[in-house]
């Protein structure tokens, strides 16, 4: 199992605005790099303070220039929102730029307040998203693509910028969907699905719905990879866990907001309002992977028992949270939680290998 530290990049009350969100992302990048994390990743919205980060391939573009090893990935490119010959361009690019440490991650998208303003039709973006893949797939794979669908139209085209990796950089899509999935499930394309602030409650109906997907178009679930994603922080004190709770919750409630067009804005910023049904802040704290490094440990087992991740992406510093708090949370994960969690599963680099020799037993 390979570890990621994922980037939202939301602000909310730092005292120096999107630079100090900017500087804090930088650091938590280079810190996990120096603790051994294998990727960074980048979001993408639009829009609002939900997340400061408007295009995840400029991100790790500029990552590129002061990182050394990890790798740096779109967390996710929400692809009906581009033209895919030039993402596909600058995908290549980057993989050049970081000297082959591209990692490609691709969504539909969900957030209606996104496509409304893009003025694109959301309830058409699983066919949008099939025929922009199809054109960047044939950009990164062969140097070349020709298309005439109902999206995307054209002539034969060649490219000179061609990505390190061969065929391509490893892909990861947001997606249970049972049309993406048919479209990747001859390659080793990794769905990625993300737990969100509601935990591992949320993210195992999701991976249910993913396997169950699978199978209905004859693919054994267990023979393809799996990433996922969870809030995490380690803290001995409760006030902190509870701010933690609290910040998972405000995050919680602007990404409900975004579902639809109508928010409740305070300028650029999505007002802190509830929402019907809406958790409690301590039913937050215990939903993420929040407290002790024994109680952060006991979770992580529980996830790896029952999901046996070929990735595990973490994000310290949600809503937000103050870089030092953040970083410490980190540096436990690493230093306290993973052998509490190896001396339970076993060798962490083992973790999902089930998986992958069920892939190559499959496709030899």
């Amino acid at each position: 199992m390979k570890f990621g530290i994922f980037s939202l990049m939301t602000l909310r009350d730092h005292p120096d605005g999107t630079a100090g969100v900017m500087k804090d992302t930088r650091e938590m990048v280079q810190g996990a790099e120096e603790l051994g994390f294998d990727i960074a990743w980048f979001a993408e919205h639009h829009f609002c303070n939900y997340s400061m980060c408007a295009s995840p391939l400029m991100m790790a573009s500029y990552a590129a220039g002061w990182t050394k090893r990890i790798k740096l990935g779109t967390g996710v490119i929400v692809l009906p929102l581009y033209n895919p010959i030039r993402v596909a361009q600058e995908i290549a690019l980057l993989d050049v730029q970081s000297e082959g440490r591209a990692v490609i991650g691709v969504g539909t998208g969900y957030q209606q307040f996104e496509f409304e303003r893009f003025r694109l039709p959301i309830e058409e973006k699983v066919e949008m998203f099939l025929e922009y893949w199809n054109a960047v797939e044939s950009v990164l794979m062969h140097g070349e693509v020709e298309a005439d669908g109902k999206y995307f139209k054209v002539p034969r085209s060649t490219f000179a910028v061609r990505p390190l990796q061969s065929p391509m950089p490893p892909v990861y899509m947001t997606t249970s969907q049972v049309p993406l999935l048919e479209r990747i499930k001859h390659t080793n394309a990794s769905p990625f699905l993300a737990a969100s602030t509601l935990g591992s409650p949320v993210l195992y109906k999701m991976v249910d719905q993913l396997d169950q997907n699978w199978a209905s178009i004859g693919v054994d679930p267990k023979s393809k990879p799996l990433s996922v994603m969870q809030y995490v922080h380690v803290t001995d004190s409760r006030t902190e866990a509870l701010d933690a709770g609290e910040r998972a919750r405000y995050l919680g409630r602007m990404a409900n907001h975004l579902r639809f067009n109508d928010l409740p804005m305070d300028g650029s910023f999505i007002a802190d309002e509830p929402f019907e049904g809406e958790q409690s802040i301590e039913q937050y704290a215990a939903n993420i992977l929040c407290g002790t490094v024994e109680e952060v440990a006991d979770r992580m087992v529980t996830d790896i028992r029952q999901l046996d991740p070929t990735h595990y992406a973490c994000n310290f510093q949600f809503g937000c949270m103050p870089l030092k708090r953040a970083h410490r949370s980190m540096e436990l994960f690493v230093t306290k939680v993973l052998p509490l969690v190896e001396k339970e599963v076993g060798p962490i680099e083992n973790i999902g290998q089930g998986r992958l020799s069920k892939r190559v037993a499959v496709e030899h």
